[in-house]
């Protein structure tokens, strides 16, 4: 749009974090999908404000597409090893305001994603599998559209 103006943006970045809540559904599925798609070519991380299970849900919607999540360990911004990320990606408003935080005095950039959160569908096992699948390919389609195929190259 006319006068508004675009947060500076990491054309293809060398190391990319993914957040949520609790690193259970949303954020893990998010890295599996980045590191399908370019492998070892960008370092690819997940943490959420809290430490949730894995959810059996989320592993069974990226199975359907080949993924295999189900290894996942979940951890928490302060359990990571590493905090040299290019880019940090929040899913979750209570993540935006931790990388936030976490990235105040860093080189990075923070790009927020309100992506829904399908544990509050309540129903049936096919409807709970639905929200999830939507889930998984509305950050499927974020994903392809934030990283399209090209040189890697930082902008």
């Amino acid at each position: 749009m006319e006068g508004l103006s675009q947060p500076p943006r990491v054309a293809r970045p060398q190391a990319v974090l993914f957040a949520c809540g609790l690193n259970a559904v949303r954020s893990p599925m998010a890295a599996a999908l980045l590191q399908q798609m370019f492998g070892r070519a960008i370092y690819v991380g997940s943490a959420g404000v809290q430490k949730g299970e894995l959810d059996p849900f989320a592993v069974a919607v990226m199975d359907e597409i080949g993924i295999d999540i189900s290894h996942h360990q979940a951890k928490t911004f302060e359990d990571l090893e590493d905090t040299s990320f290019d880019l940090v990606i929040s899913l979750s408003p209570e993540a935006q305001h931790r990388a936030v935080e976490l990235t105040r005095t860093m080189d990075c950039i923070v790009e927020f994603w309100p992506i829904f959160d399908p544990t509050v569908i309540e129903g049936d096992r096919e409807a709970r599998l639905q929200a999830y699948r939507a889930v998984r390919d509305h950050l499927q389609r974020r994903i392809r559209e934030r990283f399209p195929p090209g040189p890697a190259s930082r902008v």
